[in-house]
């Protein structure tokens, strides 16, 4: 009986509501009071009255996008592009482990795995190691913002499109950009690079390592002492050889060192592993302006990765599913070991050459000692359409074959040998596609 005075008393509220309404609007209605609404009623009413249907105001609600009530469609294919490459399914499975909160125990030890397996690949000690939440561009620009104040100048090597995305986020980080050149294909000498150093005194040296672009690996001994000799440190991008070739972050003296993961460690992109040396901390403790971007400061990231003596803060939200992954693909590449991956990708490299030259193509990068093993840029012969062989691969077996990038657009196409894909299996299916592919353009 309460509930049904209750009811009824809300009831007679909304009946009233409705007369003022209706009185103000000029309109000859009839509204019966809750004494004509029978009991079994009340309860109806007021959910009428109460739903959110009735309490709305404004304009429609649109409909729901019919594309979002049916489930993906996601096809298995074989990546042997120059990234991101397959993740096994343990990697994939990392991914769907439950959520837990970012600054969780739990999650901060794994935190710290992590930065102990990019210690471990990159072959280095340094305290500042870890991981941004961002695929490779962001360790990229990670790199100037902290490295770089308005007016300082970055000599940047340029030999593919990383050199030119590195100089766009120098100009756009206040800094100079001081450009130098070779051919896609070609890498730098010590030389060009001493005279770079001697005619601009940059505060900081961009080089890439595994040129994705281009093809090539370009040797870092003796550069990081050569950029010191001049105060310049030093910026690596390993993006795209990070795992598949040697690399020595402290014995080679490089200072800042970026990576993806989405390439040899296949996991899924939006991490990018970055340590940064002793003089490059140095270097940002003495900067006299403050870092551009709150995002990217790595005094802050580093203390959330617990590089420092200080109680970790929170920074950000760490992408809590995706660091799962990166820690298991840097815990297969432990397993492995690097002597064993590094191995692996130059015998299925040159299985890939092999038979590439038995269908009479022929590696952009003519000079096989600087050739990056992980990602080959094939010459396109003349008179074949590079697309057409593309789309056969896709739409025949699935396979990814990507064309050039930059400059080298229409020039040659790229297959990679990434981590995970790094097989001979792959590489014969893929020369046999590869074959198919340029009979069927030929005809």
């Amino acid at each position: 009986m309460a509930l049904a005075s209750s009811s009824r008393k809300v009831v007679d509220c909304v009946v009233s509501q409705a007369r003022r309404s209706i009185a103000r609007s000029g309109c000859r209605c009839r509204v019966v009071s809750s004494t004509h609404v029978p009991p079994s009623q009340y309860t109806a009413a007021v959910m009428a009255a109460f739903s959110s249907s009735a309490r709305h105001e404004g304009p429609a609600v649109s409909s729901p996008p019919q594309s979002l009530l049916k489930p993906m469609d996601v096809p298995k294919k074989l990546l042997m592009g120059p990234g991101p490459s397959n993740c096994p399914p343990r990697v994939l499975a990392a991914g769907a482990l439950p959520m837990i909160g970012h600054l969780h125990p739990e999650f901060l030890k794994i935190m710290d795995e992590v930065k102990e397996g990019i210690q471990y690949a990159f072959q280095t000690k340094n305290e500042w190691t870890f991981a941004i939440s961002g695929t490779g561009h962001a360790a990229m620009e990670a790199s100037v913002a902290n490295i770089l104040e308005p007016g300082d100048v970055a000599l940047v090597c340029q030999n593919g499109i990383w050199g030119q995305r590195l100089a766009d986020m120098v100009d756009r980080n206040g800094s100079t950009a001081a450009v130098i050149q070779c051919p896609m294909g070609e890498v730098f000498s010590l030389e060009q690079i001493e005279k770079g150093l001697q005619e601009h005194k940059p505060a900081m040296v961009f080089i890439t390592y595994g040129e994705s672009s281009g093809g090539t690996a370009q040797p870092l001994e003796g550069l990081g002492e050569l950029c010191h000799k001049y105060n310049a440190l030093l910026l690596v991008d390993s993006v795209a050889i990070l795992g598949g070739y040697p690399l020595y972050m402290d014995a080679w003296d490089i200072d800042i060192l970026y990576a993806g993961s989405q390439k040899v460690l296949c996991s899924p992109p939006g991490t990018s592993p970055i340590s940064f040396s002793q003089r490059a901390r140095d270097k940002i403790a003495s900067r006299k302006t403050r870092v551009r971007s709150f995002y990217f400061d790595a005094k802050e990231l580093a203390n959330y990765w617990g590089c420092d003596e200080h109680p970790r803060r929170y920074h950000h939200t760490a992408q809590v599913s995706t660091v799962f992954a990166l820690r298991e693909g840097l815990a297969r590449l432990a397993e492995e070991t690097l002597e064993k991956s590094w191995k692996d990708h130059r015998e299925c490299a040159e299985l890939l050459y092999e038979g590439l030259e038995k269908l009479g193509l022929e590696p952009w990068v003519k000079n096989k000692d600087i050739r990056n093993p992980c990602v080959t840029a094939i010459r396109i012969p003349e008179g074949v359409d590079w697309k057409s062989v593309v789309d056969y691969a896709m739409q025949n077996y699935k396979i990814e074959i990507a064309g050039g990038l930059g400059d080298l657009g229409g020039k040659v196409w790229r297959i990679g040998i990434l981590g995970y894909n790094c097989t001979p299996e792959n590489v014969k299916l893929t020369l046999k596609v590869f074959g198919e592919g340029l009979a069927n353009a030929r005809k």
